[in-house]
């Protein structure tokens, strides 16, 4: 059986950068429909996206992440995750920050692994560092507002990742107008400003 080639984008809750993940996705050919889009923190158990890809991936499947940090947020998450899927299930996981760190990385000498397994720590370790950082400067940022009176809650206008993916597939051919409408539960009128404010975030 062939391999595939999928990716893996997550965005916070609070955080609107799927759109470049997106585009530096399908700069490598990747299908829309093996691009798997996850909204919710690293740190949360659930993940249902994630786990329903995992369960697709197949023995020399090629999983595109951008940084270590897509597979979770705590130390010891991403390396259960990391053996899960190059040792278990023989996937191969591209980084693109860190090209270094490819589970297919053609220089397997003895020294060459052992620094791969040293990088593999330390990016783990700042991956829940940062993480800890913040969800610390969210809170205070949260009991600040609050304390001053100010109301909380999504800002008008924001784009969501999932209409940056519905404008993505719809420009890509990959779905028609209609479909994107229902998708988006728009109006013509209000689909095409959508699309015209995505394009403006490239």
């Amino acid at each position: 059986m062939a391999s595939s080639i999928y990716a893996l984008i997550r965005v916070s809750t609070d955080k609107q950068n799927e759109k470049r993940q997106v585009i530096e996705m399908t700069k490598r050919g990747i299908p829309s429909n093996n691009i798997v889009i996850e909204k919710e923190s690293g740190k949360s158990t659930s993940r249902a996206k994630y786990k329903k890809l995992v369960k697709r991936l197949r023995e020399g499947d090629v999983l595109y992440i951008e940084n270590i940090d897509r597979l979770a947020r705590d130390y010891d998450t991403i390396l259960k995750e990391w053996h899960i899927l190059t040792k278990q299930k023989g996937v191969i996981i591209k980084i693109l920050d860190t090209p270094m760190l490819d589970s297919d990385e053609a220089n397997h000498d003895l020294l060459n692994k052992f620094n791969r397994d040293i990088l593999l720590l330390i990016q783990a370790f700042q991956a829940e560092n940062e993480w800890q950082k913040i969800k610390s400067r969210q809170a205070q940022g949260i009991a600040a507002a609050k304390a001053s009176g100010k109301k909380l809650g999504r800002p008008k206008g924001v784009i969501t990742e999932a209409e940056i993916a519905v404008v993505i597939q719809y420009q890509n051919k990959d779905i028609t107008l209609n479909t994107a409408l229902k998708l988006l539960k728009l109006k013509r009128t209000a689909f095409y400003n959508l699309c015209s404010a995505v394009k403006k975030l490239n």
